[in-house]
């Protein structure tokens, strides 16, 4: 009935437009002004691998260690570089073994006087433990994590060369959040950390204690291992279940901009990561971008001392980089 309607109401108005123009009447012009078309930068894949490849030069990012405090340093200099008004938390978080982690979530804004905001964010750290390694002797050795951890952060560092060079409409924040690898052991895992979120430290803590009282973005997007071989991103499952309208935008965006081999309409299974506390603490829409395999779920090697920048496809950097610009500079 509805489609029937809806092609009455056509047909009305084209034979209106026929007999008007029948009759040589002549319409107002509009008084609007054309709206210019928007400009999206080009994302530059070979800066991003660049990026990603300096923290994994450090080392592992592990918080307490040498190479996590100048990666650290090294990341508040890039966005200030950038021209981002950079502010860094530093925290002392108790992980599940009860070590005292020394973390810092570092936050890039642009346009801070904005109140129309957009939040962007991955984690810094790497993992303490490749547990998930095929050799059990490494079970206990801190993994480099270009994938797992320097790949978003990486991406973001670009598009922040990119607002530097062509500043959004609106507000952006870049959180690098800390201390999301400092999950549980596999060999720990055990009723004592059941029921509570022993990953995603920084995050958890940021969104009790936001860098700005206050603190509110219309969404936010997540980057998570971005920059493996062979990974597709299937739409997350907590992303949906909190903001399927910004997977819906974010989805359209990689097929508008070329990328929607990278982004199947899938499901990709529900993942706990730093966009489940911006959800559930701070209220902020905010998805996940992760790589996805059908076969694994996670990269192969994900927790591995395989985490290496041999794994690491610009085209894959790329089709994520320009899918995030494609969404940012839309924004009125």
């Amino acid at each position: 009935m509805k489609i029937e309607n809806s092609l009455l109401r056509i047909s009305l108005l084209l034979l209106s437009v026929l007999f008007w123009g029948a009759c040589g009447s002549k319409q107002p012009k509009s008084t609007a002004q054309p709206q210019a078309p928007v400009v999206v930068p080009t994302f530059n894949a070979d800066s991003a691998y660049h990026y990603t490849a300096e923290q994994v030069a450090f080392g592992p990012r592990v918080p307490n260690s040498e190479a996590h405090r100048v990666c650290g340093d090294w990341l508040e200099s890039e966005l200030e570089r950038f021209g981002a008004q950079v502010k860094a938390q530093h925290v002392t978080l108790r992980a599940y073994d009860g070590t005292i982690l020394a973390a810092r979530n570092i936050i890039g804004s642009f346009k801070p006087e904005s109140n129309k905001r957009v939040l962007l964010c991955a984690h810094w750290d790497s993992r303490p433990w490749a547990d998930a390694d095929p050799e059990k002797k490494n079970h206990r050795t801190p993994i480099l994590g270009a994938n797992d951890g320097a790949s978003g952060v990486g991406v973001l560092l670009e598009i922040a060369r990119q607002l530097q060079a062509q500043p959004a409409e609106i507000g952006i924040d870049i959180i690098f959040f800390d201390a999301e690898d400092y999950g549980t052991h596999a060999a720990d895992d055990d009723e004592s950390t059941e029921g509570s979120i022993t990953w995603c430290l920084g995050s958890q803590y940021w969104a009790r204690v936001p860098h700005t009282t206050n603190y509110m973005a219309r969404f936010g997007i997540l980057l998570d291992m971005v920059g493996g071989k062979d990974a597709r991103f299937h739409r997350e499952g907590v992303s949906d279940d909190f903001a399927k309208h910004i997977v819906d935008k974010v989805w359209a965006a990689a097929h508008a901009s070329g990328n929607g081999q990278w982004f199947p309409y899938a499901d990709g299974g529900q993942i706990t990561d730093d966009h489940l506390p911006i959800n559930l603490i701070a209220r902020i829409p905010c998805i996940d971008i992760i790589g996805f395999y059908p076969e694994t779920g996670f990269a192969p090697t994900w927790h591995t001392m395989d985490d290496t920048m041999d794994n690491i496809d610009p085209a894959v950097l790329r089709a994520v980089g320009q899918t995030v610009l494609q969404v940012i500079y839309n924004e009125k």
